[in-house]
């Protein structure tokens, strides 16, 4: 089954929960590891990618160690073209649709195409908005930054990334943000979209997780509280308050 297949099919059956692993921020074994107890606490999928410090060793090793450990699609979440491994099972083609350069609206998209062909990589077309603060990424991708208080801007963003043939659209507030997207924005497009909507940024604790997927997540993205964690406890809580949520 392909990765994009796999996750229609998870969000047909209820709210779904991936795990984001940075390989800046361990080495291989470690995200290796972490993959598997995530897994074994209910998370649907692996994540992986980060702002800044990805080079091809630590990708590819982090992807290799990540695949012997679970099961679950491997999709990578590139900060550009550089960020792509051939051992992942996906890659999401992202498209930052708020950024001020061309480069990360289509230039990066561009240069990487080519190699994802050659490599066999699925990819996953992509509507990518960033929200304040927008934290690292905002920066990096250098967004116009969608306000907190303007449901209305995020909305209209993505509906049009879906006229343009995105799959999924996903709001990020930025790792390491002090709160989660708004739960009003969130409800605001997800009232809107008929494509299934990724969450990310801030959500540290089962209660963010659960508002979040109650206001009308599809797919809710921890990455931080792993590395902070080192257990998994809080994301075991984390991952059954976003699969409870009705």
């Amino acid at each position: 089954m392909k990765a994009y297949e796999y996750i229609l099919k998870k969000v047909q059956d209820g709210k779904v929960h991936m795990t984001l692993i940075d390989p800046d921020k361990q080495d291989p074994a470690e995200a290796g590891r972490m993959a598997g107890l995530a897994v074994e606490l209910g998370s649907d999928a692996i994540m992986i990618g980060g702002s800044t410090g990805v080079d091809q060793e630590n990708l590819d090793g982090t992807v290799k160690e990540i695949k012997e450990n679970v099961k679950v699609p491997t999709i990578l979440f590139p900060s550009g073209a550089h960020s792509i491994s051939r051992y992942a099972d996906a890659i999401y083609f992202m498209s930052i649709l708020n950024s001020k350069s061309v480069k990360n609206v289509i230039g990066e998209q561009r240069k990487a195409s080519t190699v994802i062909k050659k490599l066999g990589i699925e990819p996953i077309p992509m509507g990518y908005l960033i929200i304040e603060p927008g934290m690292t990424v905002g920066k990096i991708g250098e967004a116009s930054l969608i306000p907190r208080d303007d449901p209305g801007a995020a909305m209209e963003y993505a509906l049009a990334g879906q006229y343009l043939g995105m799959k999924l659209i996903y709001l990020e507030a930025g790792s390491g943000a002090p709160a989660p997207v708004p739960q009003e924005m969130i409800s605001r497009v997800k009232g809107e979209i008929e494509i299934p909507l990724v969450i990310g940024g801030g959500i540290r604790n089962p209660e963010d997780a659960g508002t979040v997927a109650r206001a009308g997540a599809d797919i809710v993205v921890t990455g931080t509280i792993v590395e902070l964690d080192k257990t998994q406890s809080i994301l075991g809580e984390i991952i059954e308050s976003v699969k409870s949520a009705r």
